[in-house]
């Protein structure tokens, strides 16, 4: 697999942060859906990536400037194809990697708290992220699960 850093134009890479935002707004109410949409997903505090198994679109994720000290992960999603195939694995790493490059010393997430958001918060748990109070602008939300990771 091969991440690269995404722009969004393409056909096939806007489609997959659409399916994301509709899971997202599925399984959550709005007020309560905190997913950056494209024009968020192109601000210059936040870099974007997919991951590509051959030609086939795996997965996307971004990361978010909090601070000079503290990232976010965001739009981490697993194309339908691809789910438990490493694809969203070898994305984390790569974030993770990506934010002690830059020198973080916190990386931090927020994701649902429903049953679909079940294999993400295992995900996460695997790589050491533990749960948290809300961060930056985030308020205390029962559809909300807060994470982080000292790096």
């Amino acid at each position: 697999m091969r991440i690269i850093q995404d722009d969004l134009t393409g056909v096939e890479i806007r489609a997959l942060p659409e399916t994301h935002f509709a899971g997202m707004l599925a399984n959550s109410p709005p007020g309560s859906c905190h997913f950056l949409d494209f024009e968020g997903l192109n601000a210059p505090h936040v870099t974007f990536w997919s991951i590509w198994d051959d030609n086939a679109l795996a997965g996307c994720g971004a990361l978010k400037a909090l601070s000079s000290a503290q990232g976010e992960i965001k739009s981490m999603r697993t194309h339908a194809d691809h789910l438990r195939k490493g694809a969203g694995a070898a994305m984390l790493k790569d974030i993770i990697a990506e934010a002690r490059q830059r020198g973080y010393v916190r990386l931090s997430l927020e994701t649902g708290s429903s049953a679909p958001f079940l294999p993400a918060r295992a995900l996460y748990e695997a790589f050491g992220f533990e749960y948290c109070p809300p961060f930056g602008d985030y308020t205390d939300d029962p559809f909300s699960r807060f994470m982080t990771l000292a790096i």
